[in-house]
């Protein structure tokens, strides 16, 4: 049993890549995790920290940091952690596990004589590349820690292959790819009422990921549709995403047939939208990483026995055409994935939910679990 510490800056009651992966470690080893906040949890040690609130004078301190390459003060102002230093560099820690390209200038603060295994959920460098904004000041910020650490860790994580081969072309380290997938369940698919096709929608609410998109949608679909929409926003939401939310609910409300539901907490997304039949997703390419995204909700409607319908996504498109479970339009345009949907019958939908039985089987967390393992054992042996 080792002594291991993974570090996230997320709140991983609504962060079920990393939930998974503490429940992955936790079964042969001591456990401690550093993240915003959790549910408690039996053989974990949890620090909650704070997230470090960015003041307006803390935002242009920054802003000079980053546009005169001074990277260690620019990252001291964006992660206000380094009162954690003391006490994690006084517990000796045989592998530290660092989410996100964020965590990992801390990783290698704290880790002693331990090794770095880096879970690159997202490809850094090229995060939000659609925003002139964060690609003056952060783009170049990124590069440098990915240039700066990744030759350094003793293993490399992500979630698919068109990151995989972007980090390896770049910074010479081909990651392991473990999946966003959930865990099995066991779970019987939603009989489809002919006059009732249930959509469902769930996952973060921001400004670039179009979701004004599928709502448009719901105007060009038959009246069999309804749409529901369970949305989660960030305590530390911008102005301006709060006010694309509120636009979102204004325009949802004028179409009966849409709903926009709270958010459940991760561990409940399945059994929550095992009652609809398809699951809708539209993301048009704005970056890298939505172009190469295949998320934890594609995962999820498997496991729920639901349908897929999405944009062309192409990992995504390549896992609903390999087990014939759902719809890809031809373009990312609410038309385009609309006449799709409404060319289809309800025993068209049901046996996508019936085929979802046999990608789950196969798209699970045990599945990832057994490669994850593998990898902690070969960095521990080393």
């Amino acid at each position: 049993m080792k002594d291991i510490l993974v570090l996230v800056f997320s709140n991983l009651k609504h962060d079920a890549r990393v939930t998974r992966q503490v429940n992955f470690l936790r079964k042969e080893h001591r456990v401690t995790v550093v993240c915003f906040d959790a549910e408690d949890t039996e053989g974990v040690t949890f620090i909650r920290v704070k997230q470090t609130k960015l003041t307006p004078f803390r935002k242009a301190l920054m802003a000079v940091s980053l546009l005169t390459r001074q990277y260690n003060a620019a990252y001291k102002l964006f992660h206000d952690y380094g009162y954690l230093l003391e006490s994690l560099k006084s517990k000796r820690f045989d592998l530290v596990v660092a989410n996100d390209i964020d965590t990992l200038p801390l990783a290698f603060q704290v880790k002693g004589d331990g090794k770095v295994i880096f879970d690159a959920h997202e490809y850094a460098p090229r995060h939000f590349e659609n925003n002139r904004i964060w690609k003056t000041f952060f783009q170049p910020f990124y590069i440098h820690l990915c240039k700066k650490y990744i030759p350094q860790v003793a293993g490399m994580l992500t979630v698919g292959k068109g990151l995989a081969n972007e980090y390896e072309k770049n910074f010479g380290v081909k990651p392991v790819i473990i999946t966003n997938a959930t865990r099995y369940h066991d779970v019987i698919p939603a009989q489809v009422k002919p006059d009732t096709i249930r959509l469902i929608h769930h996952g973060i609410a921001n400004p670039s990921r179009r979701l004004e998109l599928m709502v448009e949608m719901m105007d060009h679909l038959d009246e069999r549709f309804t749409l529901d929409m369970m949305l989660m926003t960030s305590d530390f939401a911008s102005g301006q995403t709060k006010a694309f939310i509120e636009n979102l609910k204004a325009n949802a409300a004028k179409n009966p047939r849409i709903k926009i539901l709270p958010p459940v907490k991760s561990h409940a997304v399945v059994t929550t939208i095992q009652p609809y039949d398809i699951g809708v997703f539209l993301l048009p390419p704005v970056n890298f990483n939505y172009e190469n995204t295949l998320p934890n909700k594609l995962f999820d409607f498997i496991q729920a026995r639901l349908g897929v319908a999405i944009g062309p996504t192409p990992e995504m498109a390549s896992i609903v055409n390999q087990y014939t479970i759902g719809v890809v339009s031809e373009e990312f345009t609410p038309m385009s994935l609309a006449k799709k949907l409404n060319a289809l019958t309800a025993e068209q939908v049901a046996a996508f939910k019936t085929n979802a039985g046999v990608a789950a089987k196969e798209l699970n967390a045990e599945r990832n679990e057994q490669i994850f393992n593998q990898l902690v054992r070969e960095v521990l042996s080393h």
